[in-house]
C-alpha cells in the first residue's frame, strides 16, 4: 500500500496498522524542507506537544478497515469498442502487461527509485523489479513516507482517478502520455512543485513514442479498466 510501498497488505490487520500510521504521520512530514502543515511559511514543523498523539482504538480501526473493504467502484461508462480493442493489442505488444499484469493490472512489485541502493537482502524480503522507471525520486528518498521504492500501481479504475504520476503532476491520461511533459518548460496540469511555474515530469517513458492515433487507442482501452 501507498505509492512507495510503505505497508504490505496481507490481511485486515495490515490495513488497520496503515490507518493508524496515517492518522498522524503527516503531521511531521518534511518534503525536502517543505512542511505542508505549516502556514504561511511552510518551513516550520509543529511542536510535538501541540499534536494530538491519541490513535484510534483497535475497534475503530477495525470498523474503518471493514468500511474501506466494503467500498465499490462506480460503474464504468466507457465501452470496450473497436478503438479500445486496438488499444488492448497495443497494451500487449508494448509489453505493458509486464508491470501492469491482468486481471489486477499490477504485478504488485516494487521499482527502485533513481539513486537508491537496496540492501543486500532486499530481494529476499520484497518482490522487486530489476529496473527503475526513472520517475522523480524525491517522494521515495526525501520524505517520511519514503522507502527507496515505488509501488507499481494498478490501472484498474484509471478512468475516474485523477492526477497521474506518484505526486499527481498530470491531471489526465492524455497529459500523462504527452511527450512534452519531459521538457523543462512543461507546465504541469496537476500538482506543481512548491515555488515552481514549470517542471519536467520525467520518467515512465513507456507510450510516449506512440503516434497520436495509437495513443488515443491506448487511452481508450485504459479507460475501460
Amino acid at each position: 500500500m501507498d505509492r512507495t510501498g510503505l505497508q504490505q497488505q496481507h490481511s485486515i490487520v495490515d490495513l488497520m496498522r496503515y490507518a493508524a500510521l496515517n492518522q498522524g504521520g503527516d503531521d511531521l512530514a518534511n518534503f525536502n524542507g517543505f512542511v505542508p502543515v505549516d502556514f504561511p511559511d511552510f518551513k516550520q514543523l509543529p511542536k510535538i506537544e501541540n499534536l494530538d498523539r491519541d490513535r484510534y482504538s483497535d475497534e475503530q480501526l477495525y470498523a474503518l478497515a471493514r468500511y474501506v473493504y466494503s467500498l465499490k467502484p462506480p460503474p464504468n461508462p466507457n465501452k470496450f469498442d473497436a478503438l479500445a480493442e486496438r488499444g488492448q493489442e497495443l497494451f500487449k505488444s508494448k509489453s505493458c502487461i509486464m508491470c501492469h499484469t491482468p486481471p489486477l493490472y499490477t504485478n504488485n512489485k516494487l521499482t527502485i527509485a533513481t539513486g537508491f541502493t537496496p540492501s543486500a537482502d532486499a530481494e529476499k524480503k520484497y518482490d522487486i523489479l530489476s529496473f527503475s522507471v526513472g520517475t522523480d525520486p524525491n517522494l521515495a528518498l526525501k520524505t517520511r513516507r519514503g522507502t527507496g521504492y515505488y509501488k507499481v500501481p494498478s490501472l484498474r479504475g484509471v478512468w475516474y482517478r485523477g492526477m497521474f504520476g506518484h505526486s499527481g503532476w498530470c491531471a489526465t491520461l492524455e497529459d500523462w502520455f504527452d511527450p512534452r511533459r519531459l521538457r523543462d518548460d512543461y507546465v504541469p496540469t496537476g500538482f506543481k512543485p512548491y515555488g515552481m511555474k514549470t517542471y519536467a515530469v520525467k520518467g515512465h517513458p513507456f507510450g510516449l513514442d506512440l503516434s497520436a492515433e495509437d495513443r488515443r487507442a491506448l487511452i481508450a482501452f485504459l479507460k475501460t479498466l
